[in-house]
C-alpha cells in the first residue's frame, strides 16, 4: 500500500470514530426532548387556560428560554451527529408553528376549553417526543 491509502484509511478510522462518539453522546438531546415534551403537558394548558395576554406571554417566553439554551448548549458541543442542525431546526420549528397555532386558537377561538387545552398540550408535546424518541434509535 502507498502512503496516500494509507492516509486515507486512517482519516476514514477516525471519522468513523467521531460518528461513534456522536452517537454515544447524543443521549442528552433525547432526554431534553422528553423533558421538554412532558413540559409541554403543563405549559400549554396554563397559557390556554391562563386568560389575559400576559399570561400568555410568560409561557411563550419560558419556552423560547428552554429553546435558547438547548441552541447554546447544543452549539457547545464538541461533536454532534452529522445533520444535528436540519434535525434541531425542523423539530424546533415544527414545535414553534403547533405551539403558537394552539396558543391563537386556544386564546381567541375555543376560550377556556378544557378538552382543547389537552390536545393543544399533546399537539405541542408531539413533535418533540417524535424527535426524542428516533433520535434515541438512531444512538443505538
Amino acid at each position: 500500500m502507498n502512503e496516500a491509502t494509507v492516509a486515507a484509511a486512517g482519516a476514514l478510522g477516525r471519522a468513523a470514530g467521531m460518528e461513534k462518539a456522536a452517537r454515544a453522546r447524543s443521549g442528552w438531546y433525547a432526554r431534553y426532548l422528553w423533558a421538554f415534551a412532558a413540559g409541554q403537558l403543563v405549559l400549554v394548558p396554563m397559557a390556554v387556560l391562563r386568560r389575559g395576554p400576559v399570561a400568555v406571554t410568560v409561557m411563550a417566553v419560558i419556552n423560547v428560554l428552554l429553546v435558547s439554551g438547548l441552541s447554546v448548549y447544543a452549539a457547545r458541543q464538541r461533536v454532534v451527529r452529522r445533520g444535528f442542525g436540519v434535525k434541531h431546526g425542523l423539530l424546533i420549528g415544527s414545535w414553534a408553528t403547533v405551539f403558537a397555532l394552539m396558543v391563537l386558537l386556544g386564546t381567541t377561538v375555543f376560550g377556556r376549553s378544557v378538552p382543547f387545552a389537552a390536545g393543544a398540550a399533546l399537539a405541542c408535546a408531539l413533535p418533540l417526543a417524535l424527535g426524542a424518541w428516533t433520535e434515541m434509535r438512531g444512538a443505538a
